[in-house]
Parts: C-alpha cells; structure tokens; sequence
C-alpha cells in the first residue's frame, strides 16, 4: 500500500466536509466501498475516495437518496450515461424536480421582492375573488 495517497479518516473528514461517523455509515449500508486498513487497523482513504464522498454531499443537496445514490456511484467516474439508461433517465426525471422545485422558490423570492417594493404584506387584490381592495382588507 502506497502511503502517499493515503488519508486518515480524520483526514478524510475535513476534506470532505463529513463527520467521520457519517464516513463510517456510508461504508455500512455500502455507498462507499470498505476503506482499507493500515497494520494497525486505522482506515484510510484514496483521493478517489473523498471525491466519492464530495459526490454523495453534492446529490444529497439535490435531495436525492442514499438508496437513489447507489447506482450512480457503483458506475465508474468515466463512465458514459448513455450505457446506462436507466440511471441516465433517473437522472433526467431527478432534474425535472429539481427544476420545479427552482420554479417554486423562485415565485416565492418574486413575491418576496414585491412585497418589499410595495412595503406591504397584503395583496393589492383578493388572491381569491381578484377584486381590488387597495390594501386587502381595508373597508371590508
């Protein structure tokens, strides 16, 4: 074993920004492969290997699973997605509701941002009727 490229799971941890308990799990249910042991049984850890776990925090903010994580990360970095179409379209299909869920926040920040201009919390017009109150709820 080559001790240049190896990381202690101390090490490891602050690179990928994972405590090392979580490092530990990710090896249990099988999201990283068994980290190889020194003489005295400390893991360590590859460069790939921290690269793998920068992967899962990046999917992770995505919302995606660990369970949904799996396949991609049994499928090597230089893999082409299209030989693999069903994780290709599971991909796809994660996209659209990330996209969504971009689309949802973004009507959230506009009316964030209107509400500021016009330093009032209450629509101008009944959300539900569409009729003109000025102020919603003034005279009503």
């Amino acid at each position: 074993m080559n001790d240049t490229e190896l990381f202690s799971i101390k090490e490891t941890s602050e690179q990928a920004g994972l405590s090392e308990d979580t490092i530990r799990y990710y090896e249990k249910i099988g999201l990283l492969p068994r980290a190889e042991r020194k003489a005295n049984r400390h893991r360590v850890y590859r460069p790939e290997d921290i690269q793998t776990m920068k992967l899962i925090t990046c999917l992770k903010k995505t919302g995606m699973s660990l369970e949904e994580m799996k396949p991609y990360l049994q499928m090597s970095m230089d893999s082409d997605l299209e030989d693999f179409p069903n994780e290709r379209e599971m991909l796809l299909n994660h996209r659209k509701k990330i996209e969504a869920q971009i689309a949802s926040l973004q009507q959230i920040v506009d009316f964030i941002d209107e509400k500021m201009e016009k330093r009032s919390m209450f629509p101008d017009e009944c959300p539900i009727t569409g009729e003109n109150h000025g102020v919603y709820g003034e005279g009503v």
